[in-house]
């Protein structure tokens, strides 16, 4: 897709607006019952600490090595990029570093993003990024492209917390990720990527949670399982 500052906003209902909409409309199953929300909220969060502290725990040279084994796995299933464009992240709190897959992504022809987190609430912007453009400093210290330029990815790989076998991600909280594919006008390949350890059984997917396509870990790829589906939704005890 081509770099354009004066991509069209087109924007579908904020994905974090989500359980405020009748469940028939949407066509998943409901209603969310608002207790059943404070208690999968409470515990994701805590699944969340735990698993950012297990990572963090693992040996870099080890994690390293998963990193790389993930990266392999990732450009075997996105296969030919030429004139491609394909949006990874800058790695934080012990996520397996693509930037080397995004060096061998433009190497192939590709072209590549970053994530920008634009500000709390709206979704996210993509914008060119490869090895030796500046950086600046966004949210959270993180570095984004200093230069703007705007795309709409064809390939977007994302970082997962944790996952579960319906191929839904555990992210930190903010809702971006969910906000930003809820928003975009043609969705993108979407691949999740994390550590084999980082596998529940569930994340008592909610309605406003999208899954990704795949996902991607040290130990081989994840695909949704056929019987999986959102009716999760319950109360925690």
């Amino acid at each position: 897709m081509e770099a354009d500052d004066d991509i069209p906003a087109t924007f579908a209902s904020p994905a974090c607006f989500m359980h405020e909409v009748d469940p028939r409309y949407t066509g998943l199953p409901g209603p969310l019952d608002r207790q059943a929300w404070t208690d999968v909220d409470r515990w994701r969060r805590n699944e969340r600490e735990r698993l950012i502290a297990a990572r963090l725990a693992v040996p870099a040279e080890m994690r390293a090595r998963q990193g790389e084994a993930i990266a392999a796995g990732i450009l075997a299933e996105i296969g030919d990029v030429e004139g491609r464009v394909v949006s990874a992240y800058w790695p934080f709190r012990g996520e397996p570093d693509l930037r080397p897959l995004l060096a061998e992504v433009a190497r192939r022809g590709g072209r590549t993003a970053l994530p920008v987190v634009v500000e709390k609430g709206r979704p996210l912007e993509f914008h060119l990024w490869q090895a030796g453009d500046p950086l600046s400093r966004g949210v959270w210290n993180i570095p984004i492209p200093a230069e703007r330029n705007r795309v709409l990815p064809d390939i977007v790989l994302s970082p997962v917390v944790g996952y579960d076998p319906a191929c839904y991600r555990l992210g930190y909280g903010g809702g971006f990720f969910d906000r930003t594919l809820a928003a975009m006008p043609a969705r993108p390949r979407v691949i999740g990527l994390g550590y084999s350890a980082a596998r529940l059984q569930t994340i008592y997917p909610q309605l406003h949670d999208i899954p990704m396509d795949l996902i991607v870990t040290e130990t081989g790829t994840v695909r949704p399982a056929p019987q999986a589906d959102v009716s999760t939704v319950r109360a925690l005890t």
